[in-house]
């Protein structure tokens, strides 16, 4: 599934991968052009040209990435309906089954970078089902395909530099290394950038190997939440209940209090006990404030960086729980969604009255959930975030 890309120019920019303006603006017309001015930019920048050349041997465009990409349908799912699709008692068992069986490492990639086991277990188990398969796209195609896409080259072109030089230091094969549609490789799926500059050579064989090894995987990905902020010890995520009459307009990812003074508010655990009061949480509603209600803390935050996607986030940072032992979460009785189109036309009436909704994708952002809940509010609705077809008929 595919990364949060925005960090991908993060990182290409920290190691120096970045295009400059003129070229990152660069993009469409002839692919054999294209891929002429990315072999001199390559070469600008100090990789020989005979390396350059190497990798470039085998690059073809792949029609096929560029219908993944305009076709995500998969996101637009509710909370409910994506989590169980995604959760399932095998993945539950092998997740604890893996854990036990390699509890050096997982313990190692908490000690070392302060990475929960459960939260790399997720990963592992939502990316490639624990590493079984890591997607079928040749790496270089797609990442050169996306980057010659005029939708996103920004994003994309620093990663194919950023792969070149992979294949310098011997670290993959441009024409075998396979991963997901968007360019990322390995158990845990990560994009050329992030290996380059965060990959862990966790089994000592002197290469990073992210494809092959399991220790290697682990110990990246930990890495890479570390580098995006990730606390040690802290929780990211618990299931709680809310109380009639809670000021719903405080609720969603923007607003956050003490657990504390949410405790004030009459927010209550569904099971154990919230964190120390004084930690810093929100209280989000996926499918509005008859659904599902989590309170989550700042290391929730951070797994955005790794999927821009609330539903996938939510979704794997509770089934992380699921595996110390958390219930399964109570649905109640979340009202009515929108489809894809129902959803595109209420972006549509939305930016029609000056909001943003990050465009008219037909999936339920960040930016959807917030014009909603502050339409919501100005319509006198339940202002949960939660787009209902009442609220459409009421635009």
């Amino acid at each position: 599934m595919p990364r949060s890309l925005l960090r991908s120019l993060a990182c290409a920019l920290a190691f120096g991968l970045a295009a400059p303006a003129a070229a990152q603006s660069s993009c469409g017309g002839s692919f054999s052009s294209f891929v002429d001015g990315l072999k001199a930019e390559a070469v600008a920048q100090g990789i020989p040209r005979d390396t350059v050349d190497g990798f470039f041997r085998t690059v073809r465009h792949d029609q096929a990435v560029l219908q993944r990409d305009r076709g995500q349908g998969f996101f637009t799912r509710p909370f409910i309906e994506f989590s169980r699709q995604l959760i399932s008692q095998n993945r539950l068992d092998r997740g604890q089954q893996m854990a036990r069986q390699h509890s050096a490492l997982f313990e190692r990639a908490q000690r070392e970078y302060g990475v929960a086991p459960a939260i790399m277990l997720s990963f592992l188990a939502f990316e490639t089902d624990y590493g079984t398969f890591q997607g079928d796209f040749n790496t270089a195609n797609a990442l050169v395909t996306l980057a010659h896409d005029c939708r996103r080259p920004e994003l994309f072109r620093p990663q194919v530099l950023a792969m070149i030089e992979l294949y310098r230091r011997g670290m993959i094969d441009p024409a075998t290394t396979v991963g997901a549609w968007a360019g990322e490789i390995g158990m845990v799926q990560m994009l050329p950038g992030d290996i380059l500059r965060l990959g862990v050579d966790g089994d000592g064989d002197g290469r990073v190997d992210l494809r092959g090894s399991l220790p290697d995987s682990v110990l990246s990905g930990a890495a890479l939440l570390r580098h995006h902020g990730w606390r040690a010890n802290e929780p990211w995520l618990h299931e709680v209940r809310i109380p009639q009459g809670l000021d719903l307009t405080r609720t969603g990812i923007r607003t956050e209090m003490t657990v504390a003074e949410w405790q004030r508010m009459g927010v209550e655990p569904r099971h154990g006990t919230l964190p120390s009061g004084d930690m810093r949480a929100s209280v989000i509603l996926p499918q509005g404030h008859r659904g599902p209600a989590f309170m989550v803390f700042p290391n929730f935050r951070v797994l955005f960086d790794w999927n821009q996607s609330f539903t996938y986030v939510v979704t794997a940072a509770y089934f992380a729980t699921r595996l110390e032992g958390a219930p399964v979460y109570d649905a109640g009785n979340p009202e009515e969604g929108l489809g894809r189109e129902q959803m595109r036309e209420l972006q549509r009436r939305l930016q029609a009255r000056g909001m943003n909704t990050g465009g008219t994708t037909g999936i339920l952002g960040a930016n959807t959930r917030a014009a909603v809940q502050d339409v919501q509010a100005q319509l006198g609705l339940p202002a949960d975030g939660w787009p209902t077809p009442e609220l459409l008929r009421r635009l």
